[in-house]
Order: structure tokens, then C-alpha cells, then sequence
């Protein structure tokens, strides 16, 4: 037996979980700290997080995870208030044994915790340090199943002089210069008017039957509380008015957009593309290496939704992959290992 020992996370753990993540993680990021999940109230998920200690002390891997329920009994999600995450492992013991030794330490005490079924939404290699091909093969190699979300991406990388407006294709192009013609102002959102963008963002999500899910209150602690420098608000206006918006993380290559929100009044001003066309622009200005839209799937990846999508690949977008592992257990068939 290895010697790997599995520890349920507990708050005595927070600074010792976030310096991984931050100093000694592979493919750890802002969405997998502390910081972030704890800003999520403790009623809305059922926290089951995981740390993976070798030789007693040294800390080589986490899962941030809640539990739930099914069918089949108790499952291991990765964590619902993260966007991805799945097995996050410090750089300095990635290999072949090491992460041998963390799965088999996994599962074992998924057996002995009576946990059936496991689902691990790993990061993305656009946001780690290099590929996953090694975990993700050890996971095939042991029986897991997988799936596939699409997103979309534009490398900024050793791109001296980017010009974003040729690198759109040409309908987006003349969308967005019309859009410049419309006397729209974009700039970053002082803390006073992230309730107008939240506000909008309620508005914008109507035609959906939807709305937020989060709350005015958690965006702004976000943002000056729990991921402080990280988190940042944009707008477009016309004259004092706020049409368009988005949310962004400042990840450490990559500035995401989510939450993106137009006026439906105001469509006919092209909003979204004048938004859209100034956050590439704003990144490659701040030197990130990718500018990333995220994913236009549902549904575990199934149902693509082809009209974002298409606006998505207009700004001259590349694609990546979310990629999901998930396992189902009958323990009674699998012998004490």
C-alpha cells in the first residue's frame, strides 16, 4: 500500500489548501482556492473536499468537491461553486507513480465512505502550466468515462502588434466598427455601478426565463473581499447609460469574461460586439496570454449552441477543451485493496 493519507478538508486547512494552489499546484487556479469557494454561502453546497498528504506531511494533491445525492447513492461532484477543478496535483510530484498512488488512495477511501460515483471536471489546459495527458490517461486507463465541453479562446501569445479588429472575421468586423460609430464608451466599472450591471444582467437573462446565480451581494464581495485584484467589472455606455457588461477573472495567463449582459433594448447598436471587441482588446493590453469566452455547451457537452458559438468564433476565436471524468463504483464486486 502507498503511503498516501486522505484527509477531508476542514477550515484549519484553508492557508495550507490556497498556497498550494497558488505556489506549488500543476493546474491549480483562482476558481479552486479557499478564497473562491468559501464565498459561496456553506447551506447552498454540501462541501466533501479532499487533500492527499504523502509521507504523513507533504501536501501533492486536492480535490475541491461537494457530495450529492442519486439514484445510486452518495456521488462526489466536483465543487458546484467552481467552474472546473477535478484533481488538482503540485507540480513537483507529477508522475506516473505519484499520481498511481493519489487514485488508488482515492478510491479506496471513496469505498470506505461508501461513495458510489465520482465526477472530476478538470481544469483546462489553457489555464495550467502544460498539458494533463498523464492524468487524464491514468484516469482512462482505470475505467473512467468522460465527456467534453466545448470553449472558446483567442492565443494572444508572442503576438507583437495584435490587431483585434482584422483578426475578427469579416461580418463581426462590421458589426463591430458600425458599433464604433454609435458614440458607445467602454470602460471598467467603479464599485458604485456593479448594481446598474447587475441590474442589467437580471434584465438581459428575462428572454432565458433565468436569472443570476449569484447574488448582487456575492459579486461585490467577490470582488473586494475574496478574490481581490482578481475579479473586475466592465461596461458600455450610452451618454450615462449602461447598454452592455461583463464580469471578468484575471486568472494568471488568462482574463475570462463571463457573465456577459446587453440591454435587449439597445441590440440594434451592436453593444455586444463593440463589449466584446474592447475586453480582447483590454487583455492583449494587460499582456495575458489568452482571452477566453468560455463554453457554449449544455447538457454535458451534447447540445452546442451553435448561435453563441458562431458570435464566439466571429472574434476570431480558437477552441479548447473542458474535459469531465466520471466513474460509477459497485463496491460489493471490487475486493479490499
Amino acid at each position: 500500500m502507498n503511503n498516501i493519507v486522505v484527509v477531508k478538508y476542514e477550515d484549519k486547512y484553508e492557508d495550507k489548501w490556497d498556497k498550494f494552489i497558488y505556489n506549488e499546484s500543476y493546474n491549480g487556479t483562482i476558481l479552486q482556492t479557499r478564497s473562491f469557494l468559501n464565498y459561496h454561502p456553506k447551506e447552498r453546497f454540501k462541501d466533501h473536499s479532499l487533500l492527499f498528504f504523502k509521507g504523513g506531511n507533504t501536501l501533492i494533491a486536492v480535490i475541491p468537491a461537494c457530495e450529492s445525492q442519486d439514484d445510486n447513492g452518495l456521488c462526489l461532484n466536483s465543487h458546484s461553486g467552481s467552474t472546473f477543478g477535478g484533481i488538482i496535483f503540485a507540480e513537483a510530484f507529477l508522475s506516473i507513480s505519484n499520481v498511481t498512488d493519489v487514485l488508488d488512495s482515492l478510491e479506496l477511501y471513496l469505498k470506505n465512505n461508501k461513495i458510489n460515483k465520482i465526477y472530476l471536471k478538470m481544469t483546462s489546459e489553457v489555464f495550467t502550466k502544460g498539458n494533463n495527458d498523464l492524468i487524464y490517461y491514468l484516469l482512462f486507463n482505470r475505467g473512467y468515462s468522460s465527456y467534453d465541453e466545448l470553449s472558446f479562446c483567442i492565443d494572444l501569445k508572442n503576438k507583437k502588434g495584435f490587431d483585434f479588429v482584422q483578426n475578427m472575421k469579416s461580418k463581426t468586423r462590421n458589426e463591430y466598427r458600425a458599433s464604433c460609430k454609435n458614440n458607445l464608451v467602454f470602460r471598467m466599472l467603479l464599485d458604485d455601478e456593479i448594481e446598474d450591471y447587475y441590474n442589467l444582467l437580471k434584465k438581459s437573462l428575462l428572454k432565458y426565463n433565468t436569472k443570476p446565480v449569484h447574488s448582487l451581494e456575492e459579486m461585490c464581495s467577490l470582488k473586494n473581499k475574496y478574490l481581490k485584484d482578481r475579479v473586475e467589472f466592465y461596461g458600455v455606455f450610452l451618454a450615462n447609460k449602461m447598454i452592455a457588461g461583463s464580469l471578468v477573472f484575471l486568472y494568471d495567463r488568462v482574463f475570462h469574461t463571463q457573465y456577459l449582459a446587453a440591454d435587449p433594448d439597445y441590440l440594434n447598436l451592436k453593444p455586444m460586439n463593440f463589449l466584446d471587441g474592447n475586453l480582447i482588446r483590454t487583455s492583449y493590453e494587460k499582456n495575458y496570454d489568452y482571452f477566453s469566452f468560455g463554453i457554449s455547451t449544455e447538457n454535458h457537452g451534447l447540445y452546442l449552441n451553435e448561435s453563441l458559438a458562431k458570435f464566439k468564433e466571429g472574434f476570431g476565436t480558437g477552441y479548447y477543451i473542458n474535459k469531465t471524468f466520471y466513474k460509477q463504483f459497485n463496491w460489493s464486486d471490487i475486493d479490499e485493496t
